[in-house]
């Protein structure tokens, strides 16, 4: 493939013995540039004629038009959790559980930054399609499955290459469409656990709304409440993700608190998600509050007197001025810059402009079902929009097929490295990681692709 380097050496391979066997470890240590080609006009395509029989359905059984994707399967997508995986590496170093809870509040935060104006829909997972993620410089390894296809169900699994932590979760997309926007609802519970503090928290992810669908320009808003809690102390972080309000001043917003189990404000957590995440003492934070209360708001609201409503569209609210820090506070998270000429390659990270990167000896290394592999995704990150389009219908048939050959012989469906269960800390249903992956043997995996 074409990728441009920011720098050598870019690919990392890694032999030891493990019961007498060599064994296979590879990590990437670069980031791309670009892709192959830019991300392919939606200028000519309406998605009106598919959409128009669909409001207020569920849409994760709806067939899309390959051109409304982008070049990455929802697999990597949930991957990209791990961008700020050094906070979690920082939370793993202090010693007080408040200043933990507030750095696993920045890690939820950033862990939704990079649905920034992406517009593009993800790739659906095959049934049994995975994707690994190791990286040595970040010191992680990812592993995830789609365990389940009707609901559709994405499992991921990631730890510490040095045994210091535990991240995973299962996600289940729902998609309703709604007239002139679609809503994102990712069913399933993140949780994280500290291992050397014998701690776990756990969080939902907030909703994510793509605006404009229609007619209009396309932008994004996530909203709802995020509550994560520590399960071995009984603290609580809440933070309530702001829906973009009437004159567009409460976009991207989020805001809330730290409490104790017995309910007591400790800190106050501030900032957007598409910037940074702030931490302030909660006293400080209100005489702030008030303060701004007295000295501007009318003026602010003059100048805005400008409907997000409109016929045919809802305008993009105009971007207020970066978070105003108020004083005495500490910083959290500030979101990475994205590279040069994003906007032209789906408006992707420096993160996810790796995340398909397939080097030459990769291919004996990774499990045949690696998304990597999948040549739908490949063909549109060429630019080839007709073989994209052509290849992802014969997998869907594909997929069919062998659904409907399963049933004629009453074969169950097992997945392979994740199992469902119980998860140990919120007692809910869960697909939890059985292990085994990174041996590096696949002669049970299916020829999916």
């Amino acid at each position: 493939m074409l990728y441009e380097y920011l720098c050598t050496p870019h690919f990392s391979l890694f032999y030891f013995l493990k019961n007498n066997r060599i064994m296979y470890h590879f990590a990437f240590t670069s980031q791309l540039k670009t892709l192959p080609a830019q991300m392919i006009s939606r200028n000519n395509f309406s998605v009106w004629s598919i959409l128009k029989k669909c409001i207020g359905m569920e849409l994760t059984k709806i067939a899309m038009p390959v051109v409304f994707n982008e070049p990455l399967s929802f697999l990597q997508r949930l991957s990209e959790y791990m961008e700020h995986t050094h906070l979690i590496h920082e939370a793993c170093c202090l010693s007080d559980s408040i200043e933990r809870m507030q750095v696993v509040a920045a890690f939820a935060v950033s862990a939704v930054a990079s649905q920034w104006e992406r517009t593009g829909k993800p790739f659906n997972p095959l049934l049994g399609e995975t994707y690994e993620l190791i990286r040595e410089d970040e010191g992680y390894r990812l592993i995830s499955e789609q365990v389940s296809h009707h609901p559709p169900v994405s499992a991921f699994h990631a730890e510490s290459l040095k045994h210091d932590f535990v991240f995973h979760g299962s996600i289940c997309p729902k998609l309703k469409f709604w007239g002139k926007s679609i809503e994102a609802e990712p069913k399933g519970t993140m949780t994280l656990e500290l291992l050397k503090h014998k701690e776990a928290y756990t969080w939902t992810n907030p909703l994510c709304c793509v605006h404009n669908v229609i007619i209009g320009t396309l932008w994004i808003e996530q909203y709802g409440t995020v509550e994560i809690l520590n399960h071995s102390t009984g603290d609580k972080c809440i933070l309530n993700f702001k829906p973009c309000g009437m004159f567009g001043k409460e976009l991207h917003k989020v805001e809330g608190h730290i409490q104790d189990k017995r309910k007591k404000k400790l800190r106050v957590i501030y900032g957007k998600w598409t910037e940074c995440m702030y931490s302030v003492d909660p006293k400080v934070y209100e005489t702030h509050k008030k303060s701004e209360k007295k000295t501007g708001g009318e003026s602010k609201k003059t100048k805005q007197e400008n409907s997000c409503e409109e016929e045919g569209s809802d305008d993009v609210p105009e971007i207020q001025e970066t978070v105003t820090m108020v004083p005495g506070s500490a910083l959290l998270w500030r979101i990475s810059p994205r590279p040069p000429h994003s906007a032209q390659m789906y408006n992707f990270t420096n993160f996810a402009m790796t995340l398909n990167e397939l080097e030459p000896g990769a291919e004996r290394l990774l499990a045949p079902t690696d998304c990597r592999f999948r040549p739908d995704i490949r063909a549109m990150e060429s630019g080839d929009i007709d073989t994209a389009s052509t290849e992802k219908e014969r997998l869907e048939e594909k997929q069919r097929a062998a659904r409907k050959e399963r049933s004629r012989g009453d074969e169950e469906w097992s997945t392979q490295w994740f199992q469902f269960g119980t998860n140990p800390h919120t007692e809910a249903e869960d697909w939890l990681y059985t292990g085994g992956y990174f041996d590096r043997s696949y002669s049970d995996c299916l020829n999916i692709y």
